[in-house]
């Protein structure tokens, strides 16, 4: 009798990760599923509801499942620079930190001490091997949920211990999987927001962590001139344009935040343009650095769906992107994914 391969699924208790688990259930597997516990605030991915919700789809499969307490970890390296980034006037993308350190890092290492081969989620993405054993990562064939964008810091030794079942699969398929299955998954939103912090308090947690972020600084236009006052510049983020509390007779958005001089910066739309920008940090997919400028699809944030650009490799892990046509709101701190059709080739924490 052949021995089934043990494979851990990283189970939320929503939809996509339990279809995931069922998935492997019914191809053999030896599966086991996994949830982390990460935030003890009222996280909205890992909350205790959450971690009671994968046990009941874990019971209905019947499948053993575990609680694997990573609060710790998930505070010194996701929280802790999250609230630093907004100090330092940059606008963070914590998901992608989650993901590298936490989801595909500990979590993992957990699943290989439990016997596991894989980990599995419920991610929209796509793996595909080269001949010579190199791994591509691809855009889930549902380009409306494709999270390849926040999975660009893996790299191949994460990648080749990891499967994403519903890769080329839609949303709308993977419900009526779940339908079909009597899944008990909860019905919950879409949401984008982060998991750990409400929509629009992120200036909160940033002063609860860091109190020496609220401090009056200057809101000035292009020239200088000074409009206004404000708390923190941890409170704003380029592009922004409502809560500024100023009145200049035009619409003005934030251009540019300077954490040396707690200055916030306002323009109007064409001062928030630009047609360059350069990263640093930057992790290629495929391990090596390209060697000469490349055409690429480069996104700068989650929901952009990209825009046409050069991408040219720089010493100490950076590049320069120029764009074919400005940008509005390039943000410092948010991530610049280069694609070339479907696959991800890397990308890197925008600068400037």
């Amino acid at each position: 009798m052949a021995i089934r391969e043990r494979i851990a699924v990283a189970m939320s208790g929503g939809l996509d990760s339990s279809v995931a688990a069922w998935m492997l259930c019914e191809q053999g597997a030896d599966v086991v599923g996994l949830t982390a516990k990460t935030w003890p605030e009222g996280s909205r991915c890992c909350s205790d509801e959450d971690i009671c919700q994968a046990r009941r789809v874990a019971f209905h499969l019947g499948i053993p499942h575990y609680t694997i307490d990573l609060s710790d970890a998930f505070q010194a390296d996701v929280v802790d620079g999250f609230a630093a980034e907004y100090a330092a006037g940059r606008t963070p993308s914590p998901c992608a930190i989650c993901n590298r350190k936490i989801k595909f890092g500990a979590l993992l290492d957990k699943a290989v001490g439990l016997g596991a081969v894989s980990m599995a989620s419920g991610h929209y993405a796509r793996l595909q091997r080269d001949d010579e054993g190199g791994l591509h990562l691809l855009a889930g064939r549902d380009q409306a949920k494709d999270q390849t964008y926040f999975l660009f810091e893996l790299s191949q030794q994460q990648l080749g211990r990891l499967l994403f079942p519903l890769g080329e699969m839609t949303k709308d398929e993977a419900r009526v999987l779940a339908r079909e299955h009597g899944l008990p998954t909860m019905s919950r939103g879409e949401s984008q927001d982060l998991c750990f912090v409400k929509p629009g308090e992120h200036h909160l947690l940033t002063e609860k962590l860091l109190p020496e972020t609220r401090r009056a600084g200057k809101i000035v236009d292009i020239e200088g001139k000074v409009l206004g006052e404000h708390q923190g510049i941890h409170r704003f983020t380029v592009g922004q344009r409502k809560g500024l509390g100023i009145a200049t007779g035009a619409p003005a958005y934030v251009v540019r935040l300077d954490a040396a001089t707690n200055t916030v910066v306002v323009g109007g739309r064409e001062a928030a343009l630009g047609a360059q920008l350069t990263a640093s940090r930057v992790n290629w997919i495929g391990g090596a650095a390209p060697t000469a400028p490349f055409k690429a699809t480069v996104r700068i944030r989650y929901n952009h769906e990209g825009a046409a650009a050069e991408v040219t490799p720089l010493p100490e892990s950076r590049v320069r992107v120029s764009f074919s046509t400005p940008l509005f709101a390039i943000t410092p701190g948010q991530i610049a994914a280069f694609y070339v059709g479907d696959e991800l080739l890397g990308g890197g924490w925008i600068d400037g």
